[in-house]
């Protein structure tokens, strides 16, 4: 594991310029680092400990960047809740809360921290390893669909709104009109069901054979739970919970009374529309159950 000796942890401790934080716990992780909590902790060479941590990037007074892992989750949370709402909040974890200190960090942060050189890995006899990169999302990839999942969630009115109810039609109506069976169709959109084109987006999941094998292997899930955090359940509007769902190359966003969207890495930029049918309901349901959930 990276900089997991006393120096880095002293090196990273010394006049460390907060400048974001996040969660990294079983129900809120970044998920640009796996598709479930132990694989992003995996990818930061951590265990997948139950209460999970928090991850504090910052530089220090050179300027390196350092991410400082902490097991005090409430603290960073009470963090981001404040700055959120605008409010100051000074992230000044107790020393005894820091579990280590790996050099660089593992997501984009645009800002610096003012009156320090500019953000830079720290040297390699300070560093003790390599340093912590972002994951390349340049090109299509499991990074950036997972990214392209976090957008929809989090501007699900935006995407939603691209969507015409009249564009799903029901299995039974496009069976009759092509003689096949409805079997493996239900809650999938006809052709004409898109999301339209937005950031370079946009596919039709019309009896798309990725959506049918997406949608079989969430339901697997139900029956054999996947690891910690494949699926995910937030607050949304209403009675109805945001449900985020991942698996080996694909990721669904959806709303537990509203439709689904698919990705795939196999599919770049597409963004595949999934409509209720009799189907989806139950499926989301099923899987909102077994969900985990922000504390």
């Amino acid at each position: 594991m990276a900089g997991t000796d006393d120096e880095a942890v002293a090196a990273a401790d010394d006049a460390l310029y907060v400048l974001t934080a996040v969660l990294l716990t079983p129900a809120q992780f970044p998920s640009v680092l796996g598709d479930d909590y132990p694989e992003a902790c995996a990818a930061l060479g951590l265990a997948p400990r139950a209460d999970g941590y928090g991850l504090v990037l910052g530089q220090d007074g050179d300027g390196a960047r350092w991410t400082v892992v902490i097991d005090d989750v409430s603290l960073v949370a009470v963090a981001i809740a404040s700055w959120d709402c605008g409010m100051e909040y000074e992230l000044s974890p107790d020393e005894r809360a820091v579990v280590t200190a790996l050099p660089g960090w593992p997501l984009a942060v645009a800002v610096a921290a003012p009156g320090v050189p500019a953000p830079h890995d720290p040297p390699p006899e300070t560093a003790g390893g390599p340093a912590l990169r972002p994951p390349d999302t340049r090109v299509w990839g499991s990074a950036q669909r997972r990214l392209g999942a976090d957008e929809i969630a989090l501007q699900w009115a935006a995407w939603r709104g691209q969507i015409n109810d009249a564009d799903f039609s029901a299995p039974a109506e496009r069976a009759e009109a092509t003689g096949s069976s409805p079997e493996g169709e239900e809650g999938t959109p006809d052709a004409k069901g898109t999301p339209g084109t937005k950031g370079g987006a946009g596919a039709s999941a019309g009896g798309h054979a990725g959506v049918r094998r997406v949608l079989a292997q969430a339901r697997a899930y139900v029956d054999s739970p996947p690891p910690l955090g494949r699926v995910r359940s937030s607050f949304a509007p209403g009675d109805a919970r945001t449900l985020r769902a991942d698996g080996p190359g694909w990721s669904i966003v959806a709303r537990t009374d509203d439709i689904a969207f698919v990705l795939l890495d196999d599919e770049p930029g597409g963004v595949l529309p999934v409509g209720r049918g009799p189907e989806l309901p139950g499926l989301l349901e099923a899987l909102d159950k077994m969900a985990v959930r922000p504390l």
